[in-house]
């Protein structure tokens, strides 16, 4: 079972993009009527903790219960997750919470990304345990049907995976530099062809990514081109790449096209 906490898992761009199209077919379609699963009461689903006499060890992610006894070490009365059996803890996947108070079902304050994190869990459920059925309560009527609030769900999932691919554009366009940091001499940022994980033809330069409410960072610039905007309507351009992005700043006494940029204490 992959670790939980430390706010969620991170998925790769990658990842990301190569699933995109498919999760979002998953998610729309993820609730759809099913004739052999069953209703729960939270009562009766906490009967299925695992317990001698207990009559099995389920749990439940966005109101959808999973026999988890293929993973009772896991799960399991004293088990590191024991906390999920029985129950809808849905919050704690991404908080790693394990105390009553954040072993609940309550997701309305999660951002786009904790969502998408719940997903990747939701997906990893489906493809390793037995679906058994639903919970009535936050994200399920009496009819088996989703909720207002499992739909909210649903839309956050997908603008998390919006926001990832829009994540992968800006790390394409402008990946990381290399940074290395030195008691006496400072910082020290550099580009190359793989510098951030980005495999590509050109190199670039250090320049600092300015972003509203995110603190300054350094990126790989390319120099040579049309910038990556251009739109196709304007063919010409100034051959300077996207070195004139307007969210972009030069690094103090670092010399423009220089590849390596040292910055000191």
């Amino acid at each position: 079972m992959p670790g939980l906490g430390g706010r969620g898992l991170w998925l790769g761009p990658a990842v990301a993009v190569a699933a995109a199209a498919a999760m979002a077919t998953w998610l729309m379609g993820w609730w759809s009527p099913r004739a052999d699963f069953r209703l729960f009461i939270p009562e009766e689903l906490a009967r299925y903790r695992g317990r001698p006499g207990d009559p099995g060890l389920y749990l439940a992610l966005l109101g959808r219960v999973y026999d988890v006894s293929s993973g009772r070490r896991h799960y399991e009365p004293g088990a590191h997750y024991s906390g999920f059996a029985g129950r809808d803890a849905s919050r704690a996947f991404v908080t790693g919470d394990y105390s009553e108070a954040g072993l609940v079902d309550d997701v309305s304050d999660l951002s786009f990304s904790e969502m998408l994190t719940l997903q990747n869990w939701l997906s990893f459920y489906e493809k390793n345990y037995k679906f058994i059925g639903r919970v009535i309560g936050r994200f399920y009527g009496e009819d088996g049907l989703p909720t207002p609030e499992l739909t909210q769900a649903e839309a956050m999932m997908t603008k998390g995976l919006e926001a990832d691919r829009q994540e992968l554009i800006e790390k394409q366009r402008f990946p990381p530099c290399n940074a290395e940091w030195s008691f006496i001499r400072g910082s020290r940022f550099w580009c190359s062809q793989q510098s951030g994980g980005v495999s590509r033809d050109w190199i670039g330069v250090p320049r600092k990514l300015f972003k509203p409410g995110v603190k300054p960072h350094c990126v790989c610039v390319r120099t040579t081109g049309p910038p990556s905007d251009q739109s196709p309507e304007n063919p010409t351009h100034r051959n300077r790449g996207d070195l004139d992005h307007p969210n972009l700043g030069e690094y103090p006494g670092c010399p423009p096209l220089a590849i390596t940029c040292s910055v000191p204490l």
